[in-house]
């Protein structure tokens, strides 16, 4: 079974939707990529960023009220072709 599959059974065990939920990506500190992450969330969404200390690295976390569990599955998959980038 993979994470996805382990997430979704997780959050499916939850009967409150929808929830607020936070992302959590650490990517490239390049405009492209950090506007990549934030395409994935619509104007509702609170996002922050937080550099890294060497300054190569951009920490975004997002907090969106999101539906139900396969929304969430959604932007993880969305997310999982986007080069570089580390979901936490």
């Amino acid at each position: 079974m993979d994470k996805l599959d382990s997430l979704k059974k997780k959050l499916d065990a939850n009967k409150n939707w929808p929830l607020m939920y936070m992302f959590k990506f650490i990517v490239p500190a390049k405009m492209e990529k950090i506007a990549m992450v934030e395409a994935l969330f619509d104007n509702s969404a609170t996002i922050y960023h937080k550099e890294s200390r060497s300054g190569k690295f951009i920490s975004i976390t997002a907090k969106q009220e999101m539906d139900t569990s396969s929304d969430i599955i959604e932007v993880y998959q969305k997310a999982s072709s986007i080069e570089n980038i580390l979901a936490l």
